[in-house]
């Protein structure tokens, strides 16, 4: 069974390495991605999580895209409404310039912060999300009239497209407008409770032909977490069950490694938690985390699997990835 892979990067911070480190280990990654032959480098948007350093995507990209050659780099995602869209459009034609043909712009409506850091991005809320994508495209095509405030405003460069624009969701709720408008859509398995096969369906069913796709194309997030072993792949899971145990809690601590998540002590009520939460990860051998993509593929007939792997040793997560890659591609 062929499954394009691509990646998902949340830049996450392992307890005991610097922020500024874990920064720079995406690049380490996105370089194994390019030459164990996934597709797409996304980078995910989050602000003011101590776990996460991915608060400026652009910027990381613009870097990335550099050292690579092929694979195609994009967000997943900017969240629309922390941004002006026209700095939006900017930043992704200059992506674009830089590197055509291989820039994606993957959108969100969630802020990817708490309630503090979105005041302090300005933020607004997400139910203005379709009119600040409409005000994105607008503009980039120039499409007001005469009359409008906005008239001639320009999107530098203009002699380059906006990239293709993918919807991102975790609900199904953006699953008809991502149809309806002829975007991608990707659909976010790798955290989200709700089962990914009926938004998928309500996205292919709205789907409607545009200049960027001319069918439908889904991409599925799935957590994953490779090792030689099913016995070491358990071991290094732990750190993925303290780490959601605290995200309940809204602790946005760095992630913990498996000797942390070992010494935690686990209530009876947080065990059955991690337990129902395994369900949303595909944690084993090659052979083990194989049969389990295959299986997701198949359920959901996703067109792309994105592979989030949350490791708190760096060297574990780029042969996670190499493994992961090389057992599909057999």
């Amino acid at each position: 069974m062929s499954i394009d892979l691509s990646v998902l990067d949340l830049v996450p911070v392992p307890s005991g390495t610097a922020p500024s480190q874990a920064v720079r280990d995406s690049i380490d990654l996105a370089m194994l991605a390019e030459s164990h032959g996934y597709k797409r480098y996304w980078i995910s948007e989050h602000h003011s999580m101590p776990a996460i350093a991915s608060s400026s995507p652009e910027v990381l990209l613009s870097r990335i895209g550099a050292l690579t050659e092929r694979i195609r780099i994009g967000s997943g995602g900017i969240m629309l409404p922390n941004h002006a869209p026209m700095r939006v459009a900017e930043h992704f034609r200059t992506l674009e310039a830089l590197y055509p043909g291989r820039v994606d712009l993957g959108l969100g409506r969630a802020p990817g912060s708490d309630m503090r850091a979105n005041r302090a991005l300005h933020a607004r809320s997400g139910e203005h999300f379709a009119e600040m994508l409409d005000e994105m495209r607008s503009l980039s095509e120039d499409r007001y009239a005469a009359d409008h405030p906005y008239a001639g405003v320009k999107v530098v460069p203009e002699d380059v497209p906006l990239p293709p624009i993918w919807i991102l969701g975790s609900s199904g709720a953006s699953a008809d407008m991502a149809g309806a408008g002829g975007y991608g859509y990707s659909f976010a398995s790798h955290f989200s409770p709700m089962p990914a096969e009926p938004a998928l369906e309500r996205y292919r069913y709205a789907f409607e032909p545009s200049a960027q796709f001319s069918q439908p194309h889904t991409i599925l997030g799935v957590s994953v977490i490779c090792a030689p072993t099913d016995e070491e792949a358990e071991e290094l899971a732990a750190t993925v069950d303290l780490m959601w145990l605290r995200l309940r809690k809204g602790q946005f601590l760095p992630l913990p490694s498996p000797a942390e998540a070992h010494a935690y002590s686990y209530s009876d009520i947080e065990r059955n938690a991690i337990k129902e939460n395994r369900a949303r990860h595909i944690i084993g051998s090659p052979e083990t985390v194989r049969a389990g993509l295959e299986d997701v593929a198949s359920r959901t007939r996703a067109d792309e699997l994105m592979i989030v792997s949350n490791i708190h040793d760096a060297e574990a997560r780029l042969r996670s990835y190499a493994l992961v890659a090389d057992a599909l591609s057999t």
